[in-house]
């Protein structure tokens, strides 16, 4: 903590605002940016301890940087984790994660539900280099169970899942893997650990892209690995240190201001997005709604379980094809045509041509990607205004 106690016992909204503060001798109340590229040693004696590792502290801003410091040491503390790595994005996050972790003839099980350039890079960049992936329903436990190989060393989900909020059962899984001698990483970006704590669960590695809810309102790109002291704090901190795919220290620091408002900004999104998926299973022109707080929800149970709170994030299908799924995104005034997600401000997208667009057509039937699916990021609007920007789309489909 910022006075140097200890961050056991405090809740998650506490530490969201003062875990990993330390104080320099200024005195500043809001952390500082260390905009320093390499530090200075008091000594060739003190350089050498610190390169060789002897002796901890700052070396270089390519892995070794305070305020970046303070967002790890943070961010730790909120998902429950011994170690913390950021970096420069969220999918740098999970190749990062990848090279420690994973050699020339490992294989890895997949959800067939992750996000799509997640698929490209186990596809077409892993692959090249030996590395195999199979991919399976994300709900199906005993498909993950058929999948597993001698040489499986990870199992990879997100859950809920992009776009269609499916869900995983993290304790069944981490429990599946640890059985065959795998590890189990969770992308927790839809949730944050303010709604779901996956190391709680069982699960060994967490993955966060920092761009999305962890900032919040859509200013920086930035990732993160939180996990124990020996794969995450030791061997991903190798990958950064060797490698570079770095946080700066700038992005670091918007995303510890992020952070300090990460939970009454998911409590919103949840009670927002909730409110909108009621509305939504209401209109004549929506033929399915994707959304874990909805009874109708095929693991909505599930989801009560093992989240604190439903997201932000809900998808659905309109009536027609991708003409109709165009013209409800080109009738909006107020939602932004993007596919980012996580901000204050509402965003609209069609995945089968964006974010999942690089994708077969055959995969994209496979993880359910329809022409006629949106999928909404509910912001901080009013709902009201949510509702009627949508309406005016709705109209044009029911003329």
């Amino acid at each position: 903590m910022a006075n140097g106690n200890n961050d056991n016992g405090y809740a998650l909204e506490t530490l969201a605002v003062r875990a990993g503060q330390h104080r320099s001798n200024e005195g500043e109340q809001s952390e500082p940016i260390f905009t320093t590229s390499s530090y200075v040693f008091q000594s060739a004696a003190q350089a050498a301890a610190r390169f060789s590792g002897e002796e901890p502290g700052n070396i270089y801003s390519r892995f070794t940087n305070p305020t970046v410091r303070v967002f790890e040491e943070r961010l730790a503390a909120l998902e429950g984790g011994a170690s913390c790595v950021a970096t420069a994005s969220g999918m740098s996050a999970i190749l990062a994660t990848c090279l420690a972790l994973l050699k020339s003839g490992d294989h890895i099980v997949a959800s067939r539900a992750i996000f799509g350039t997640t698929v490209m890079m186990f596809t077409g960049y892993l692959a090249k280099f030996g590395v195999a992936t199979t991919f399976v329903d994300l709900a199906d436990v005993e498909a993950w169970q058929a999948a597993i190989k001698p040489n499986t060393r990870l199992l990879f989900l997100e859950t809920p899942s992009n776009p269609l909020t499916v869900m995983a059962d993290i304790s069944k899984l981490a429990q599946l893997a640890h059985d065959n001698n795998c590890l189990l990483a969770v992308d927790n970006c839809f949730c944050t650990p303010v709604l779901q704590r996956p190391l709680d669960l069982g699960a060994d590695i967490v993955i966060h892209s920092a761009t999305k809810y962890l900032d919040g309102q859509g200013r920086c790109v930035g990732g993160a690995v939180v996990g124990d002291a020996e794969r995450v704090g030791k061997d991903v901190f190798g990958v950064i240190r060797t490698c570079g795919p770095s946080m700066s220290p700038f992005n670091a620091w918007v995303f510890l201001k992020g952070l300090e408002t990460l939970n009454i900004r998911m409590q919103a999104h949840s009670r927002n997005a909730l409110a909108l998926a009621q509305w939504l299973e209401q209109q004549a022109v929506v033929e399915r709604v994707y959304f874990p707080g909805l009874e109708s929800h095929p693991q909505h149970a599930l989801a009560k379980q093992q989240q604190s709170g439903f997201g932000g994030v809900l998808s659905f299908e309109v009536r027609g094809g991708k003409e109709q799924a165009w013209q409800v995104v080109d009738a909006t005034q107020l939602l932004s045509i993007t596919a980012n997600l996580g901000d204050t401000k509402s965003t609209i997208t069609h995945p089968a041509t964006t974010t999942h667009g690089r994708l077969t057509p055959q995969a994209r039937a496979e993880a359910g990607i329809r022409d006629n699916l949106l999928r909404i990021a509910v912001g901080l609007e009013s709902i009201d205004d949510i509702k009627a920007d949508l309406a005016r789309g709705f109209s044009k489909l029911q003329q």
